[in-house]
């Protein structure tokens, strides 16, 4: 990818920026939540995401002239924050193949109205660069880790996965004060849901946040059926006969997982509910993928190419105006308006989820 390297970092008062101007959709929802994907490639194969039968050897992925370059990139995360935006995650496919990630986060760490830089990675790439990672100005982490056992963890991750790389990527994030770090994991009936409690046993009392997420109708690819859901009450009905919970609020608005605690003080954990409890009410995310396409829903089927406009000379204020359009016209509440019951046999046409990232 040819982008342009930082050799030293900038203040924020080096590049003045006008205060962010609010702005809502049309269902009164603020843009909070910005999430790159950087390229749309992943060293695992999940059968949930990117299922090894359809993204073959022979599987052409986006060629580096068509992805977003890093000052293409930076525009636009720059333009969003003008707008509001104060949360930006760069995910992918899986975003530490990009080897010079380092170097976007210096220069995404530094945009005025930029308050909180996540990255979304399975882990297996994590413990040799997480301390880099934080010096460059990365805050957090959230490592999909779907089962402890290394068996069901091979075939969750599409026979490609080493479960004792990911975990001693989860310790360096920890050491890098990289947190707080959260953990997804998407459950599955009868693959790997049996595991639950043993995965929570293992990061309670460490300050690690394990978020349980239903299996979703992402993508075409996937094959989802309802019956391999197991709704988030159901997950919790199990925890509390181990663990007595206790609900809390949200720790910012817009927030999509419902909080618990342990009572005895051992931490906490959270449920991604979007088939059982749908939350498009408080959605505050736009999603960019890495050929410069802005989506503003998970479950879009189209979205507003950004790279020809870029590439075409569109200045700051041009940029700004056309995410402010896009944003504006936004009624997205895909799963409110999903009838679970034949979600299975509809026929709309998603963006698969390696594209936008979750």
């Amino acid at each position: 990818m040819h982008n342009t390297p930082m050799t030293m970092r900038s203040s924020p008062d080096e590049n003045p920026s006008p205060q962010p101007t609010p702005l809502a959709d049309a269902l009164h929802r603020p843009m909070h939540d910005l999430r790159i994907s950087l390229l749309d490639q992943c060293n695992f194969r999940c059968p949930y995401c990117m299922p090894e039968a359809e993204f073959h050897s022979e599987y052409e992925f986006l060629k580096r002239q068509q992805r977003l370059t890093y000052d293409e990139i930076v525009r636009v995360a720059r333009a969003a924050s003008r707008l509001g935006v104060s949360k930006i995650r760069l995910t992918g496919g899986e975003p530490l193949l990009d080897k010079n990630v380092c170097d976007l986060i210096e220069r995404i760490a530094v945009l005025p109205g930029v308050e909180d830089l996540a990255l979304t990675t399975n882990g297996a790439l994590l413990a040799p660069i997480a301390e880099k990672l934080a010096l460059a100005g990365l805050q957090r982490v959230t490592i999909s880790l779907d089962s402890l056992d290394k068996e069901i963890f091979r075939i969750m991750s599409g026979g490609r996965g080493d479960l004792d790389a990911v975990l001693a990527g989860i310790k360096a994030a920890d050491a890098a004060g990289l947190g707080p770090i959260k953990i997804n994991v998407v459950v599955q009936k009868s693959v790997n849901d049996d595991g639950v409690l043993d995965l929570l046993e293992h990061f309670r009392g460490t300050g690690i946040i394990v978020r349980l997420i239903e299996f979703m109708d992402v993508g075409n690819r996937n094959g989802w059926r309802l019956n391999q859901v197991v709704p988030s009450r159901e997950l919790l009905a199990r925890i509390q006969k181990r663990w007595p919970m206790r609900a809390i609020g949200k720790n910012y608005p817009g927030e999509v997982a419902r909080r618990y605690e342990y009572v005895d003080g051992a931490g906490e954990m959270g449920f991604i509910s979007s088939v059982t409890a749908p939350f498009c009410g408080d959605c505050s995310r736009a999603r960019l993928s890495a050929d410069g396409k802005l989506y503003t829903c998970l479950f879009a089927n189209q979205g507003t190419d950004l790279r020809e406009s870029l590439r075409n000379g569109a200045d700051d204020d041009e940029l700004q105006q056309i995410l402010t359009s896009i944003w504006l016209q936004r009624a997205d509440r895909y799963s409110e308006l999903r009838r679970p019951e034949i979600a299975e046999h509809h026929v709309l046409q998603k963006v698969e989820m390696y594209r936008i990232g979750g």
